[in-house]
């Protein structure tokens, strides 16, 4: 093997230390060190000396110690063998770091799991060579940055979850607001890792968390997001989650058909759970229960028996026209039957529960009648018919239509008189139109 005169490395700036390959030096070798370098001679694991930059020649006048461990003559150039190490002492500043998995983490507001991961960089520059490379580097011939990052995994791995949960647990800080503070956990891990880092010869300038994020698809992620927009919800609208079930009983108790007494109880129960929530909520719901009674304020339409507020003059259920004389104050609704299948017909409803027959009110007294009546059996309450223009019911006194404007009055051409009303006879000589 040929006796090696001159030993340099020009390497990029990922590698930390590398080994000369060849052994065979001679006692006039020239050692040349970058700037940013420092060379450090090795003879059977023993450092004999670190060399700053420059140019060095291999002699006993330069490095004393082979004198007496190689018994080397002071002329002529004698070989020797020793192994040459170049540290690269300059600053490495973006050595990127990341959590593999996510680390399970309990979120100190919610007391739920959740798989948190995260990442960053750091800097290092190595401060002393020879315990770099005795305690680090051993016999591997190139130690890089990703050598460094794999050595030291478990070291920030172990930081970074510890740190985490101090954070969480300490200044009781949501998993989803920790990015808020990535400064301060910069450098709380810094001052953290930096100690172990020292032990190596290796000084840590700087380290910084850059993200700490959750998987969106993750079952506990998503349940807490959810959550959280709920109350974004409530805080908008200004309710609480008692105060939402309690308006979810209300409104089930008002929309249930044909279970009138339910809806009085169901608004009961929730003017009870209001008072217990507190006074406010309890008048609110006191109003509400208040709205949904049957036996409220406002009037009865005299053709569906729906509720028409007080001030208003149509029906907001069939649309008639109300007049004046019309409007009477609602009461509880009398226990009606159907006209055909004789089964009672619920307030509120419609249509007969049993056989589906419309039901047709008397405007008065309540009482389903066959379609087509023209006078109430029961009370003697002229009946509203179709106009006979539009189909829209009109009274029987009316001489024109309240929907349409038509000329409801008309002879009869059997006695002669005046007929007012869409009436199909005549209620003076009986003759039929």
């Amino acid at each position: 093997m040929a006796i090696i005169d001159l030993v340099k490395y020009n390497g990029p700036n990922s590698v930390f230390a590398w080994k000369f390959p060849s052994e065979e030096l001679s006692t006039w070798t020239q050692l040349i060190v970058n700037e940013s370098q420092e060379a450090v001679l090795f003879k059977g694991g023993q450092a004999l000396d670190v060399m700053g930059p420059g140019r060095h020649t291999l002699s006993t006048a330069n490095v004393p110690i082979l004198s007496n461990l190689f018994r080397l003559p002071f002329g002529g150039s004698s070989p020797f063998t020793a192994e040459v190490w170049f540290v690269n002492k300059a600053h490495s500043l973006d050595i990127k770091w990341g959590t593999p998995s996510p680390i399970q983490l309990q979120d100190p507001k919610f007391g739920i799991m959740i798989p948190v991961r995260s990442f960053g960089q750091f800097g290092i520059r190595i401060e002393n060579s020879s315990k770099f490379l005795i305690k680090l580097v051993g016999t591997v011939p190139v130690f890089d940055q990703e050598t460094l990052v794999r050595h030291f995994k478990g070291l920030y791995l172990n930081k970074v979850k510890d740190s985490l949960a101090g954070y969480l647990v300490k200044k009781k800080i949501g998993v989803l607001e920790i990015n808020a503070y990535l400064d301060e956990l910069s450098v709380h891990m810094q001052e953290r890792i930096k100690p172990t880092m020292d032990e190596y010869g290796i000084e840590l300038i700087n380290f910084y968390v850059n993200d700490i994020s959750v998987p969106e698809n993750d079952p506990a992620v998503i349940q807490l997001k959810a959550a959280l927009a709920k109350k974004a919800e409530m805080d908008i609208i200004g309710y609480n989650y008692q105060q939402e079930r309690t308006f979810d009983t209300l409104e089930g108790a008002a929309t249930n058909p044909g279970a009138g007494q339910a809806g009085i109880m169901g608004a009961g129960i929730g003017l009870g759970m209001g008072l217990g929530v507190g006074g406010v909520m309890g008048n609110q719901f006191g109003g509400m229960a208040q709205n949904l009674s049957v036996t409220g304020g406002g009037t009865r339409c005299p053709n569906c028996q729906g509720l028409i507020p007080d001030g208003k003059r149509f029906c907001p259920d069939c649309g008639q026209a109300i007049g004046q004389g019309q409007l009477k104050p609602a009461g509880p609704r009398p226990v009606v039957t159907c006209d055909k299948c004789g089964t009672v017909i619920p307030p509120d409803a419609q249509f007969c529960p049993n056989c589906g027959d419309p039901y047709n009110p008397c405007p008065k007294c309540g009482k389903d009648l066959p379609a087509g009546t023209a006078k109430c059996p029961d009370c003697g309450t002229l009946i509203p018919q179709p106009c006979p223009l539009c189909g829209k019911k009109v009274e029987p006194d009316a001489k024109f239509c309240p929907s349409c404007g038509g000329a409801l009055s008309k002879k009869c051409p059997g006695c002669g008189k005046d007929v007012p009303g869409p009436t199909k006879f005549c209620p003076n000589c009986g003759n039929k139109f």
